[in-house]
């Protein structure tokens, strides 16, 4: 399985914006003042602004090129708006689900939840992170991944889960009741330069 495995904070310093709301990333210091030399500005022509764009979009979901495009491709695809799109399948994916439901604190770990096998998806076993979520779909855990989501819980109290997705802490089964919209994705990012950039 492909992944990145280097700092990750590099990757919010790349792109000037944190990748995942943990202290860490979202630090003003850790992205205004990278490095030894400090942050030496760079000013980013029309291609820098949409390659940053897609860039940030990709660090977020932790997903590579070769993915990506395939998402934007089937983004295009679809009837509605393409960025919509884009952001709908990349936000139904496993591991963002299970991120979204507070289980683990970043995707990084969901993603590990995931392949380590501890997720059953309708009762069956998954190991796929990018596996796609479906209305109506139940997600449940081994009890040693109960325990690990029950940790990250606690670590993140006050979180509040987004509206579409049910989740039962007592059982800790996740259920999705609806798609997700675009103002329910808490990511700040410009689609349409995404798109652009592909063109």
């Amino acid at each position: 399985m492909a992944r990145y495995t280097g700092p990750k904070l590099k990757q919010s310093r790349r792109i000037g914006a944190p990748i995942v709301d943990t202290p860490k990333h979202t630090s003003k210091r850790a992205l205004v003042y990278p490095g030894m030399h400090g942050y030496r500005g760079r000013r980013l022509r029309d291609y820098g602004v949409r390659l940053n764009e897609k860039q940030k979009l990709k660090f977020h979901f932790a997903v590579l090129e070769k993915q990506f495009r395939l998402y934007m491709d089937k983004a295009g695809r679809m009837p509605g708006n393409t960025g919509d799109n884009l952001m709908q399948l990349l936000e139904v994916r496993m591991d963002n689900v299970i991120r979204r439901a507070g289980l683990t604190r970043t995707v990084w770990a969901a993603r590990q939840l995931v392949a380590h096998g501890h997720v059953f998806l309708n009762g069956r076993k998954t190991d796929r992170p990018s596996c796609q979520i479906s209305i109506g779909d139940v997600i449940t855990f081994k009890p040693k991944a109960q325990k690990l989501c029950k940790e990250a819980m606690e670590s993140l109290a006050g979180y509040e889960v987004p509206g579409w997705l049910d989740l039962n802490p007592a059982e800790f089964k996740l259920k999705m009741v609806a798609k997700p919209s675009t103002d329910q994705i808490p990511f700040d990012v410009n689609t349409n330069l995404i798109i652009e950039f592909y063109r």
